[in-house]
């Protein structure tokens, strides 16, 4: 195995457990005999994490970067900071508090020598309380069925790539949840492993329902990055000539009956009609303003090549 490998691991607040960590993962790929480095991204920590991760340093210089971010910016540019500053053919990402087994990276790189661009790993059986595993299902069986890939754990931090899959990606917000979907809008090969998961052993979960609930926000942003970024007026023409076409056969109905006699001004049903007569029309035209919109960005490059088929000069 010839090619070179980098670990990108966001830290925010672990300093019990990163020592343990960089050991395990010297340990683990000391056995490979592959050339390696490990890049960890203090986002803003005010623990002794930092302090922590440049004793390491100080001592494997030739095994790791560290990447200080000035105050907390997220795990999405945490991770993105990791992916510009690695230098590897292929990319891991595992969470730095030992819930991800450094023991389980030869799994993701026996897949990705299989052939595959993106290996997500699947957190069976999974070690973490109810209140964190149930809102997971929910949330990747919502995404599974939006997305169209089926995965079982989109938020498993535990992953790897082939390098050239992230060069143009652009993370903010909670979108490094959606990383596969947006590499599969690209037309990349992917697939997912079962991975050996352990209950936190240090501190506690950041997690929480705030980022549950933006996370599903940010689905919506990536559901409309990946299959409407080009022609929007699919998904805003439909919903909004679905709601015309609505009004306009309730229209029809209160003239017909307008001229059978009956009164309209006191009747609710009028009302509605014209609601979302106007509704669905401003719906369709922001779609319309929207097409227009990705028109003047089309000369901008939206895809990934994979090969090019042409006569030697």
């Amino acid at each position: 195995m010839a090619e070179k490998l980098s670990i990108v691991i966001p830290v925010y607040n672990e300093e019990k457990s990163l020592v343990e960590l960089f050991n395990r993962i010297k340990n683990v790929l000391s056995k490979l005999v592959i050339e390696y480095e490990v890049i960890f991204v203090d986002d803003g920590s005010d623990d002794n994490s930092l302090r922590i991760l440049l004793e390491l340093y100080e001592n494997n210089k030739n095994l790791m970067k560290v990447i200080e971010f000035r105050r907390n910016f997220g795990k999405a540019a945490a991770l993105q900071a990791g992916f510009k500053e690695a230098s590897g053919d292929i990319i891991i990402t595992m969470d730095s508090d030992l819930q991800d087994l450094p023991e389980e990276i030869p799994k993701f790189l026996e897949k990705i020598d299989e052939g595959y661009d993106v290996v997500s790993g699947w957190k069976y059986p999974r070690k973490d309380p109810i209140s964190k595993t149930f809102p997971s299902r929910i949330f990747n069986f919502i995404t599974s069925i939006v997305s169209g890939i089926r995965l079982h754990d989109f938020n498993c931090g535990f992953k790897c790539y082939r390098s050239y899959t992230l060069k143009n990606l652009k993370l903010y917000g909670e979108l490094h949840r959606y990383i596969p979907v947006i590499l599969n809008s690209y037309g990349y090969k992917i697939t997912e492993v079962k991975i050996k998961h352990k209950p936190r052993k240090y501190g506690k979960s950041k997690y929480g329902f705030k980022r549950f609930f933006s996370g599903f926000f940010d689905l919506f942003t990536i559901l409309m990055l990946t299959k409407f970024r080009s022609n929007p007026l699919h998904i805003f023409g439909f919903f909004g000539a679905l709601l015309t076409l609505l009004g306009g056969i309730t229209s029809a109905y209160l003239i017909v009956e307008r001229l059978m006699g009956k009164y309209l001004s006191n009747r609710p049903l009028f009302y509605f009609s014209l609601s979302i007569t106007i509704v669905g029309l401003q719906i369709f035209f922001f779609g319309l303003l929207a097409e227009m919109i990705a028109n003047i960005k089309r000369d901008e490059t939206h895809y990934s090549i994979k090969k090019i088929y042409k006569k030697d000069e």
